[in-house]
């Protein structure tokens, strides 16, 4: 796929848009001033392979419980700011290194930014405008929903630009995946900002995958978006890890273990769901790229795992370790998941 052509953007040490490889995102749902619970979550995040994460600023008091985190955690933080000004400057001088802003619950008159600007240009810190279908400035209600977040963006973006400031990155976010695509593709062929992709509300883990791995892969496939996020009411890491999966199912991204297992069927001995999910989990830190197949049985787990790094085919008594697609090991099914790693730590 050819990928869109985007201004490169940095946020601290991370870059987006350009030649910069796609960005996993998430958000903390830790209040902002539980300054422990918070960096405990940017912590498994990091380990999950997040590359940017965002925390909500809906006070003074989370500005400068912000600054506490950003001080400690040693990564670049978004801030993510609704309806005050005067917290957009406080979270940009706490050391958040990317703010982002809703048009359609804060006031987009030009002497807001214009002093939002001016902070934003001593600390060099980029602005992501984010649009949302649920929060949709009123002035924009009479057009189709799609052209009316494309408006709003772009009005949005032109005031920042009317006041020299063009470090800007784009987010328009529907909850309808057919409104989200329609207008993220309406939305570059007329801007070189970086695009932020995501479905928000996207729902539970389950539905709110299925949403999004169409939203933003149609999207991505077709050479659109720079960063994305995958939002679920679900544990964060959830998010990340599902990020990575689109990324790597679409090419993207070449990091990170890709765990492949079996439908499973009447030959099956093992718990294969169980197994898959205990693999994945204890994989995730695993940067190296790597494919391991779960198979439910040696009788065709074996040639349907010729294509992995490595594999399991599980049997009731004694299973099948795979290395390089081929059989590496024959063990009791007992002490599976104990030899199985020991190959992983011998291979990585």
């Amino acid at each position: 796929m050819i990928r869109r052509y985007s201004r490169e953007i940095s946020i601290g040490d991370i870059k987006v848009g350009g030649n910069a490889p796609i960005t996993v995102q998430s958000m903390l749902n830790t209040k902002t001033t539980d300054v422990e619970g918070s960096l405990q979550q940017i912590a498994d995040l990091k380990n999950a392979g997040c590359d940017l994460i965002r925390l909500a600023v809906p006070d003074e008091k989370s500005a400068e419980a912000f600054k506490v985190i950003a001080d400690r955690c040693g990564l670049p933080l978004i801030a993510d700011v609704h309806y005050s000004y005067k917290l957009a400057e406080l979270a940009v001088k706490a050391g958040a290194k990317k703010l982002r802003m809703n048009p359609g619950n804060m006031a987009t008159d030009g002497e807001h930014i214009k002093n939002l600007v001016a902070i934003l240009n001593d600390y060099n810190v980029p602005v992501r405008i984010g649009v949302n279908g649920g929060s949709l400035d009123k002035q924009f209600k009479g057009m189709s929903e799609d052209d009316a977040l494309v408006a709003s963006a772009l009005s949005t973006a032109d005031t920042f630009e009317k006041f020299g400031f063009s470090n800007i990155i784009v987010a328009i976010k529907a909850s309808n995946v057919l409104t989200m695509i329609e207008s993220n593709r309406k939305l570059a062929k007329v801007c070189d900002y970086p695009l932020h992709l995501g479905v928000t509300e996207a729902g539970t883990l389950k539905s709110g995958l299925i949403k999004s791995s169409i939203g933003i892969g149609t999207l991505l496939e077709e050479g659109i978006g720079d960063t994305i996020r995958v939002s679920l009411s679900a544990p964060v890491v959830e998010e990340v890890y599902a990020g990575k999966a689109i990324l790597r199912a679409l090419g993207l991204r070449n990091s990170g273990v890709e765990v492949v297992s079996c439908p499973t069927c009447a030959r099956t001995e093992i718990d294969v769901q169980g197994l898959a999910e205990e693999v994945e989990r204890l994989t995730a830190h695993v940067t190296k790229p790597l494919k391991i197949s779960v198979m439910g049985c040696p009788l065709n787990g074996i040639g349907e795992g010729e294509g992995s790094d490595l594999g399991i085919a599980g049997g009731k008594e004694k299973s099948v370790l795979l290395k390089n697609g081929e059989i590496y090991k024959t063990v009791p099914s007992e002490i599976l998941m104990q030899e199985f790693m020991a190959l992983l730590e011998q291979f990585i």
